[in-house]
């Protein structure tokens, strides 16, 4: 295949899409906005699945590097009730299907993986335009251009290469989740880390609920979910970091103190994640030249997928182009086939997943799909 692949955005993705392309010998130029590799934190942890992380990755040759980031128990979980009672403790039954990894040592070993030079730093799109043929042009913030025969984007709920395709645009889901951490928990907050156990806990009731994760080197990591107009969100003034954690810690008035500890001890400002979404159904007719992954093509409410899902589309487009090296649109149309199936049916469960979770039937409709008694 003669065609290099641009893409936009190294998110997982991305880079899961340029290491099968590299191990098959096709090259590619990933352009990412941020800065550098360590411009921003990459988020909490990730579960990568049997049936499609795990797939990914060892298409992209690196489960052995997978293996060794796994953050080891961590696959435990429980709910509480809001009053700290446990309804349901499961631990790290050490089987790995859903082994827990730290998205930046993710990134990093996908990273380590790509020729020097593969992603092109400080690289933010704010244009991309047709020029006929298949081929596009990409505008950056500092005024650089690059054109291409086959553009993929990679980059996330507000693509700027979705345009090309596609009309759709995020709407908001209803929920939004409010984020901080604690550290060096088992020393400076006991009960907290208690509270959370080894793995993952969540502590739902219909509309809200406080979710935290034990990660790597003694971290909290809380991600408390209300169900509430972007307005309500709104009205508080995040950049006053005791006062959001006020307003927020509020709504859970009558909890457990050792459930609101995981807000009110928040060692880092709230961060306001409102929770967005594509049609389930989300598809488009096929345009020569470029396609979508990800976020970009599919985006859901949380249910633990959308990176794994992510990887998936990386490492199929790469099967694809490089099986049909000779015909770059019959491969994008063979990927696209099977991406709209997938990540319709995707979709529909992550809905319904997220129903359970926060729903009106909550906690005894996770308990049972945490129990398989549903």
């Amino acid at each position: 295949m003669s065609t290099e692949v641009t893409i936009i955005g190294a998110g997982v993705g991305g880079l899961v899409l340029a290491r099968v392309l590299h191990v098959n010998g096709i090259a590619s130029t990933v352009y990412e906005a941020d800065a550098s590799p360590t411009a921003r934190t990459q988020g909490g942890q990730l579960d990568i699945h049997e049936h499609n992380g795990q797939i990914a990755l060892a298409a992209a040759g690196l489960t052995e590097e997978f293996h060794a980031i796994i953050h080891a128990g961590a696959e435990a979980h429980r709910v509480l009730g809001s009053d700290g009672t446990v309804l349901l403790d499961l631990p790290d039954d050490g089987t790995g299907h859903r082994p827990e990894v730290l998205r930046g040592d993710l990134r990093r070993i996908l990273l380590e993986s790509l020729p020097e030079g593969t992603v092109r730093w400080g690289h933010k799109v704010t244009a991309v335009a047709p020029l006929g043929g298949g081929r596009h042009e990409v505008t950056f913030a500092d005024g650089s251009t690059v054109t291409t025969d086959l553009l993929v984007g990679a980059d996330g709920a507000w693509s700027r290469v979705r345009p090309l395709l596609s009309a759709a645009k995020p709407e908001y889901y209803g929920t939004s989740y409010v984020e901080t951490y604690l550290y060096d928990a088992d020393t400076r907050h006991p009960a907290g880390a208690a509270t959370v156990g080894a793995g993952g806990m969540s502590a739902p009731t219909p509309g809200k609920g406080i979710q935290a994760h034990r990660e790597s080197n003694d971290v909290l990591h809380t991600y408390v979910a209300l169900e509430k107009p972007l307005e309500w969100f709104a009205a508080i003034d995040f950049t006053d970091p005791a006062a959001a954690t006020a307003a927020i810690a509020a709504e859970f008035e009558g909890w457990a103190p050792e459930l609101t500890a995981l807000i009110t001890d928040g060692e880092t400002p709230p961060v306001l994640r409102p929770i967005t979404a594509l049609p389930a159904e989300h598809r488009w007719q096929r345009v020569p030249g470029v396609t979508l992954l990800g976020d970009a093509a599919h985006l859901s409410p949380p249910n633990g997928e959308g990176a794994n899902l992510a990887m998936l589309d990386g490492a199929e487009l790469g099967r694809f182009l490089a099986a049909r090296p000779g015909d770059v649109e019959a491969a994008l149309a063979a990927y696209e086939a099977e991406l709209f199936v997938r990540s319709t049916a995707e979709a529909e469960e992550a809905r319904r997943d997220f129903e359970l979770i926060c729903g009106a039937g909550t906690p005894g409709s996770i308990l049972s799909l945490l129990t398989g008694a549903e």
